[in-house]
């Protein structure tokens, strides 16, 4: 049986999260809520829900999944595979199935939620996101010869994979860095269209404008530093 465990970051979700741990699949051995400085019910309703809550006080996205991964790394049952999920309801959990397939399956070392265009509700991403996305797997493509579309949030990783990937960034810049790293160590990959919708409540970062530019810099900026690495 394959061992899964999920972490999902959340920043004042207390609408949303309790739908996003209902709809995840039985076959997930443990599902990780790391709130990031919640002011709201966020860690309430994700207990309620089931969930193992843990608090992150340090703002930012990569600091959220840090935390989640230092307390699984704690853990003398290690996982296979590693999920991250956003609590805020845009994705669909029950998919979580089909994005782990290929690593059940075929063995695959790394599965993004690709957000294509026809299975997304209208507005479910913004101009900023759509463009932000295009650019990024574009320049991707142009430097390192990459297949990626989509810097989607919903994604799942071989768990030794994951560490070897010595993950570092804090804040906006986690999923670009996960995949270049997962380029630069020449890891098998692949993507499956997902189902996206409006989120519940506000976006923090495509919300704003503040936001989305120091997302769009944090991003650019790994991509460029990968492309001159050696």
């Amino acid at each position: 049986m394959t061992h899964i465990k999920v972490i999902i970051p959340a920043y004042n979700e207390a609408d949303s999260i309790a739908n996003v741990i209902n709809d995840i699949p039985t076959t997930v051995n443990e599902v990780i809520v790391v709130s990031n400085n919640s002011t709201d019910n966020t860690e309430v309703n994700a207990k309620k829900a089931g969930a193992t809550v843990l608090t992150e006080t340090n703002k930012g996205y990569g600091y959220a999944c840090l935390k989640g991964m230092d307390y699984i790394a704690n853990q003398d049952n290690k996982p296979d595979i590693i999920v991250f999920l956003d609590g805020d309801y845009s994705d669909y959990p029950e998919e979580l199935t089909k994005i782990v397939a290929p690593i059940v399956n075929d063995s695959i070392d790394f599965v993004i939620g690709a957000r294509v265009k026809r299975l997304r509700e209208k507005g479910s991403m913004t101009v900023p996101q759509v463009f932000g996305n295009w650019l990024a797997t574009t320049l991707m493509t142009l430097f390192f010869r990459a297949k990626f579309t989509d810097l989607g949030p919903f994604r799942a990783i071989k768990y030794e994979k994951l560490l070897a990937l010595n993950m570092e960034d804090k804040t906006y810049g986690w999923t670009v860095e996960m995949q270049l790293k997962a380029l630069k160590q020449k890891f098998s990959y692949t993507e499956i269209p997902v189902n996206y919708r409006n989120r519940i409540g506000v976006s923090k970062v495509s919300g704003t404008v503040k936001g989305a530019i120091f997302a769009g810099i944090k991003i650019l900026g790994w991509i460029f530093k990968y492309s001159i690495k050696k």
